[in-house]
């Protein structure tokens, strides 16, 4: 297959966690310790990180950025991170802890011309754009605020301003191991052919890889699957 595998680590207080669908009050703790996480990831070939803050996504500001460090600092993996990205600041605390990439979701809703500012400085190919969807509308702040924006609205606006890429996490589907969201992201692809398009959520066999990838996605985000034993790091090591 020529779909790339990015792995996900969602921090909560440090920690490497799981949520199902988005709600922080049902977080489960797989290991203590990140870093380790990261490592076996790498040791299996794996080439990117997914890297949220939890924390941060909840309060606003960027929290675990010491994990950020520490994972950038000991690894060779290319992470995006995101959660609570919300100033100047916080995105030169996460480009300075060694992100390649800032994956950017609530302030491209509440603060569109920031984000662009940001893009000026930055240049927009440093910017992963998070499209977090409930019945195919953006949510945002950790999943705890719907908004009436169409996804396709969204992307329509940052490919415009010249974002390359986009991941998109259907929230009724997220950690609920039921297969990722391939109508929708059918749809997406139709209207956006040439986008390098991130499939998230849902994600719990070899098969749902292989079925992202006759959809046309370029890459796919998976986390609990990782982590519950569903799809090992050996199978994964094949497909990158």
């Amino acid at each position: 297959m020529s779909i790339e595998i990015i792995p996900a680590i969602d921090i909560m207080h440090g920690k490497c966690v799981r949520l199902t669908q988005g709600n922080y009050s049902s977080q489960k703790i797989y290991n203590e310790h990140p870093l380790e996480v990261a490592r076996q990831f790498e040791d299996a070939g794996l080439k990117r990180l997914h890297l949220v803050d939890l924390d941060g996504a909840k309060e606003g500001r960027v929290k675990n950025w010491n994990v950020l460090e520490t994972i950038a600092g000991k690894t060779n993996l290319i992470i995006d991170f995101g959660g609570g990205i919300g100033t100047i600041k916080d995105l030169e605390i996460v480009f300075e802890s060694g992100a390649f990439l800032a994956n950017i979701g609530s302030i491209a809703v509440r603060n569109e011309n920031l984000l662009l500012d940001w893009m000026k400085i930055y240049g927009p190919g440093k910017f992963l754009l998070g499209a977090d969807v409930r019945n195919e509308k953006i949510s945002i702040s950790g999943w705890q605020v719907d908004t009436e924006i169409l996804i396709y609205d969204f992307i329509e606006k940052y490919r415009k301003a010249g974002v390359q890429q986009i991941f998109c996490t259907d929230i009724n589907l997220d950690g609920a191991m039921k297969g990722p969201s391939l109508e929708l992201y059918r749809k997406i692809l139709n209207r956006f052919p040439d986008l390098h398009f991130i499939a998230s959520g849902g994600i719990s066999s070899l098969d749902d890889i292989h079925r992202l990838e006759e959809t046309g996605c370029r890459s796919a985000i998976i986390g609990k699957a990782i982590y519950e034993g569903l799809i090992s790091l050996k199978d994964l090591s094949h497909v990158n």
